[in-house]
């Protein structure tokens, strides 16, 4: 019962990359792009580009603060006005923001 787990996987295991990878007989690599200065290598190829494979950003939200004035904000189209804009925006304009988690 062992043995029929363990010869699949070293077969697995014996067909990893032993070698740099080459096209196949009788072809060739992609012709130079035209505005390279060098003909990619097989490597360069593989390798996925930022757009493909973007960086991962972890940045936390580190605080709080009230949204700006929007001037695109426009009132419905049914001719209503639009909402008042809260009264924080209106009178605390100077005031440092508050931190979310920190002590006051």
């Amino acid at each position: 019962m062992r043995s029929l787990v363990l010869v699949p996987a070293l077969l697995l295991a014996a067909c990893g990359d032993v070698a740099p990878l080459k096209p196949a007989a009788g072809q060739a690599l992609p012709v130079k792009p035209a505005l390279a200065k060098v003909t990619p290598d097989a490597e360069d190829l593989l390798r996925p580009t930022v757009m493909a494979a973007p960086e991962r950003v972890d940045e936390l939200v580190t605080r709080s603060l009230p949204r700006e004035a929007d001037r695109f904000d426009l009132p419905p189209p049914d001719g209503g006005a639009s909402p008042p804009a809260p009264a924080a925006e209106a009178e605390g304009e100077d005031e440092q923001p508050t931190r979310v988690g920190e002590p006051e």
